[in-house]
C-alpha cells in the first residue's frame, strides 16, 4: 500500500500559504520572506511581524537542516496511521534559516513509508535534506531524507 493510498491528514492551504505548497508541486522549499526588511517568516501571513509591511516574496532555501526535535507517536492516534507504526514526526530546523522551523516525517526515500526509517538511525542535530512526495487531495508535501 502507498501513502496515497491511506487516510492521512493533509495541509489546510489558505490564501497566505498557497505559494509554499505551489513551490512545493514543483519540487521547491521556498520560504516568505518581506520585500521591506528581507526578514524570512514562517508561517507564511499578510504582514511582517518585524516592519509591519504587506509586501512580500518567496525566498528560495538549499532544502537542508538538522532534526531539532522529534516524536515516535505511541500508539498512533489516528486510524490511517496506525498500520505505518512505528514512524517519526519531525521538526526541522532550515541551515538556511535557523529560526524557520517545519515539520514531517523523516523517510528513507520520497515516496518511501513512514515507517522507511529505523527510529534508532533518529536524533536530534542529525543532517537532513529535503524530499517532496504527492499526499491525498493531490497536495505535494516536503520530507526529509537522512544526509549521509
Amino acid at each position: 500500500m502507498t501513502d496515497s493510498d491511506t487516510a492521512y491528514l493533509t495541509p489546510v492551504i489558505d490564501e497566505d500559504g498557497a505559494p509554499f505548497w505551489e513551490y512545493a508541486a514543483q519540487g521547491q522549499l521556498r520560504v516568505q520572506a518581506c520585500a521591506s526588511c528581507d526578514e524570512l517568516r514562517f508561517p507564511p501571513r499578510p504582514c511582517c511581524p518585524h516592519c509591519q509591511s504587506f509586501d512580500s516574496t518567496w525566498r528560495r532555501m538549499s532544502g537542508r537542516g538538522r532534526i531539532w526535535s522529534y516524536v515516535l507517536p505511541h500508539p498512533p492516534l489516528l486510524p490511517g496511521y496506525a498500520e505505518q507504526a512505528p514512524y517519526n514526526a519531525v521538526v526541522v530546523e532550515l541551515a538556511d534559516a535557523p529560526h524557520i522551523r517545519l515539520v514531517g516525517n523523516v523517510v528513507a526515500a520520497a515516496d518511501a513509508p513512514l515507517n522507511s526509517v529505523d527510529p534508532a538511525r533518529l536524533r536530534v542535530g542529525a543532517p537532513v535534506r529535503v524530499a517532496f512526495t504527492k499526499a491525498g487531495g493531490g497536495v505535494t508535501v516536503p520530507r526529509w531524507l537522512l544526509e549521509r
